[in-house]
């Protein structure tokens, strides 16, 4: 880095590993390679899907059946438009030397401008369904569950018109999500069908008006999550995402371990407009990492900007309607749980920095903060956001749009990053090739409650889960943890958690179980979120260590030591709903305390709640890396982190002894340490 602030050619001078590494670990980067005036064509169909996106969701009077049909089928086709049968789109070459008989080898080159004719075939097979549901929509509810009964003179046409509709959706899911959720649909499809009518089931995942395809998750991503999407591809043209990474180094750049506190900061705040593991690590990861490799550290990961108010990635929108509240609360209730999150991989990283003796970057390489201030006009766009959504007055997508005029006001007085008609246009081909992953992954989560839905199994979960955890919540929410995790690898946040809302949060707020409503639906989502980083299959670990050329396991490991925090904060605000603002009472109960009191008391509550989650994070961080002042032996890593986790118990004597704990080995690491001129 020079003394200059970071800017966008400093970026791009890594922008080929990037690319290089999106396209390894990340699906959506993916895609066909189109030059010349097919490139145009396809650009301006997927900046053309945006504008339409953004007009439906403003003015549409439309019914349901007819608007998520025609969103459904415009995504097929450029879906597939996008999308190749494989990750390889080259050739099959044979060997360096067929006499030895070397096997065939697949030349990774990617075909320009090429589009298999079955793949034409597929996405106007797959499209044609949609439309023709939306065109025939009022006569096909009219019909309800007649229309997959034998009896239907059109039975055989209308199930194989579905059953197109699915698979091709399904193929698209393949290649642009993965195959892990294919295998969570695959096996609760199979078990559907076994157990259910055919016609039944194909009616509850194709044309049901509440179930299947066209449930609760398409109707938030075509109403919300698109809007949003575009807004994120608008901010990012802005330049705030340098803005962000330079405003990490002015503050945390100079002290110990500095690059690794920059990771974390940039994460967070980039991570919140992102909204994507992969795409969190790779933008952050790509100027962090080569500098925290080369103060000393171990190579991580990033991940959790999606749990960051104010926009928290996609999911956000789905908890909304979940759980039946406004978006502005679930940013509201979301606030101290990311933060403790964030601060418990602060603590990990600064404790391994003194561990390890790192420096800071040298000043002189730094930015100043206040040669920052004449860009702070950068987060314009996000307040307006916050505020207008804040104040229920305007609609969340109405609220997104003007956001996105703010954007494009924002980007023309950037004079590095200046926004042009042909940015606006790359935005606007963005938000459409970004709806496209999330689209067909909220499909498939549709299709998950669709099965559910037919067959009851969310009931036998119920009974399933209870039966084995003895109506303790504890064993509860750590089998659903595991749950989380497993079916979270490789799938994205957005269909993880719709999953996990579908079969995982019914069974924690059964009455034996008693977790609230609220906290059932965070502590999926969370958990849904660290398994990107979770071994063995940990996404985001393993884009970070492509970017530092390190080992993909270690780096997942590391990865998951610095976020423990990730998995204790979802206990917490479990048991104490008073974190997530849900049932908040006062710690001392005053009889004739007047509102004014109460409120005090109640604030008082949180703040206690707040620290001494954060002092049991350190507790638990500082055992995990067994240093504090200096080296510490395994008994007084082992008490401390039994301190640690004493505070994360809700209550006062838990509290206590939590503190005397960890204040011990505090004070005899502190007595017997040794200066350090770099702590």
């Amino acid at each position: 880095m020079s003394e200059e602030n970071l800017t966008s050619k400093d970026i791009a001078e890594i922008e080929a590993d990037v690319d290089a590494v999106m396209k390894k670990y990340d699906r959506e980067s993916n895609v066909r390679i189109w030059e010349g005036t097919p490139a145009v064509i396809v650009r301006w169909v997927s900046a053309l899907f945006s504008l339409y996106c953004i007009y439906v969701t403003l003015f549409s009077t439309a019914m349901p059946e007819v608007r998520l049909n025609v969103f459904l089928g415009l995504i097929v086709i450029i879906g597939y438009l996008h999308y190749p049968i494989r990750k390889a789109t080259g050739d099959i070459k044979p060997g360096l030397n067929d006499s030895l008989s070397i096997p065939l080898t697949l030349d990774t080159t990617p075909r320009v401008n090429s589009i298999p004719f079955y793949d034409i075939v597929i996405m106007l097979a797959g499209a044609l369904p949609f439309f023709y549901f939306a065109m025939n929509a009022e006569s096909i509810i009219k019909l309800a569950l007649r229309v997959t009964s034998p009896r239907n003179p059109n039975y055989h046409m209308m199930i194989t018109l579905a059953v197109i509709a699915i698979l091709s959706t399904m193929e698209l899911c393949r290649r642009c999500v993965g195959i892990p959720i294919l295998c969570v649909v695959g096996a609760l499809m199979v078990y559907a069908f076994s157990t259910v009518r055919f016609g039944k089931v194909i009616y509850d995942l194709f044309y049901s008006t509440g179930d299947g395809l066209r449930s609760t998750p398409i109707e938030v991503c075509a109403k919300y999550i698109v809007v949003f999407i575009i807004f994120g591809a608008f901010l990012e043209r802005t330049g705030i995402s340098t803005f962000f990474i330079n405003l990490a180094n002015a503050i945390a750049g100079a002290s110990a371990g500095g690059p690794a506190k920059v990771a974390v900061i940039s994460s967070a705040l980039c991570g919140m407009v992102s909204g994507s593991s992969v795409g969190n690590t790779v933008t952050t990861g790509s100027v962090t990492i080569p500098m925290m490799k080369r103060t000393g550290y171990k190579p991580a990961a990033s991940t959790g900007g999606q749990i960051m108010p104010p926009i928290m990635g996609a999911a956000a929108f789905l908890m909304a309607e979940y759980m039946g509240i406004p978006y502005s609360q679930v940013a509201l209730k979301a606030i101290l749980p990311a933060v403790l999150y964030f601060t418990g991989i602060y603590i990990a990283v600064h404790l391994e920095a003194r561990k390890l003796g790192l420096k800071g970057i040298p000043k002189e390489e730094l930015p100043h903060i206040l040669s920052l201030l004449p860009k702070i006009y950068l987060l314009l766009p996000l307040v307006i956001l916050v505020v207008m959504v804040s104040m229920n007055i305007y609609t969340m997508q109405f609220s997104a749009a003007i956001a996105i005029g703010f954007a494009i006001l924002v980007g023309l007085f950037n004079k590095e990053e200046r926004i042009t008609p042909k940015k606006i246009i790359d935005a606007l081909e963005a938000g459409g090739r970004g709806t496209i992953t999330v689209a067909v992954a909220c499909a498939m989560a549709g299709l998950v409650a669709g099965c559910i839905t037919s067959t009851g199994l969310a009931s036998e979960l119920i009974t399933m889960v209870v039966n084995v955890s003895g109506g303790h919540a504890f064993i509860a929410l750590v089998l659903t943890m595991i749950c989380c995790v497993i079916l979270g690898m490789g799938v994205p946040t957005t269909a993880n958690y719709c999953i996990m809302a579908a079969t995982c949060a019914p069974i924690l707020m059964a009455p034996a179980i008693g977790i609230e409503k609220i906290c059932a639906h965070f502590f999926v989502f969370y958990f849904g979120i660290v398994a990107d980083i979770t071994p063995p299959v940990a996404l985001a670990a393993y884009a970070g260590s492509a970017i530092a050329k390190a080992p993909p396991m270690k780096t997942a490991f590391n990865a998951t030591k610095l976020a423990i925090g990730a998995f204790i904060v979802p206990y917490i605000f479990a048991f104490t709903p008073a974190m997530l603002f849900e049932n908040v009472q006062p710690i001392i109960e005053i009889a004739n305390a007047g509102p004014v009191l109460t409120q005090i008391l109640v604030v008082l509550e949180i703040i206690l709640i707040c620290a001494t989650a954060l002092l049991g994070i350190f507790g638990v961080a500082a055992a995990l890396n067994g240093y504090l002042y200096k080296p510490m032996n395994m008994l007084l890593r082992v008490i401390i982190c039994a301190g640690g986790l004493s505070m994360l118990v809700p209550g006062l004597v838990s509290d206590l002894i939590g503190l005397m704990l960890v204040g011990f080995v505090v004070t005899v690491q502190y007595m017997k340490r040794e200066i350090n001129p770099t702590a």
